[in-house]
Parts: structure tokens; C-alpha cells; sequence
């Protein structure tokens, strides 16, 4: 098993969301199966031929998406994230739910506010 990350260039997101995108994809499909060590922050920068920083933000974000741990100076690593992601989306919807009808709206327009906010992020 080996990362598997290509940066576009001419691509309309950031290196970093490319970056933070592929790592977590693989890591949800299996390529990057849980324990997985990943490289370095430098390291992998140096690979990519991207900015240390650029590198370091995807890390951050993986991070606090619950996808990669980082173990003191034992390295970064896939995390046992499912769970976690899991709860984290519940919470999310929750609280997206409890707020609709604190705004009064009705569970229809809630469903319709959602259904258009997937729509923006995810295409379609």
C-alpha cells in the first residue's frame, strides 16, 4: 500500500483541499488502511513539490476530520476514523436541525436548505 496523490496545477481547488481530499478518500475506500504511517510533512512536500505549509494545513484539516493521528514523534497516521466521523456528522445534523426550528422554519424548508447546501459542495 502507497499514497497515491496527484496535484493539479490548473485544477479550481487549492493544492491543499486536493491534497486533504485524496488522503481522505483513500483512507475511507481502504488504500490507506488504518495505522497506515504517512510521510512527513517535509517529506511529502518535498515528493509533491509543494510548499511545506501547503502540506501541513491538508495535515491539520485531516486531523481535525478525525482521518490521520498524529503520534508525538512516532509520525502521522491513518486513524480508526469511521466512528468518529460518524459521530461528528450526527452531531452536525443535530445541530443544523435544532436551529432550522429555532428559525421557525418548517421541516421541509430544513430538507430543502440541506438538499441545496449538499447540491453546492458536492455538484449536482
Amino acid at each position: 500500500m502507497t499514497l497515491k496523490i496527484a496535484i493539479a496545477a490548473d485544477a479550481s481547488a487549492a493544492p491543499y483541499e486536493q491534497l486533504r481530499a485524496q488522503i481522505a478518500e483513500q483512507a475511507r475506500s481502504g488504500a490507506l488502511p488504518v495505522g497506515y504511517r504517512m510521510p512527513t510533512v517535509r517529506g511529502l512536500a518535498e515528493e509533491l513539490g509543494l510548499a511545506a505549509n501547503t502540506v501541513a494545513k491538508a495535515y491539520r484539516a485531516l486531523e481535525t476530520d478525525g482521518v490521520i493521528e498524529t503520534r508525538g514523534r512516532r509520525g502521522t497516521f491513518i486513524a480508526a476514523a469511521g466512528d468518529a466521523a460518524q459521530r461528528e456528522l450526527a452531531a452536525a445534523a443535530k445541530a443544523f436541525a435544532e436551529r432550522a426550528q429555532r428559525l421557525g422554519q418548517s421541516h421541509d424548508a430544513a430538507m430543502s436548505a440541506v438538499g441545496d447546501a449538499l447540491r453546492a459542495v458536492y455538484g449536482g
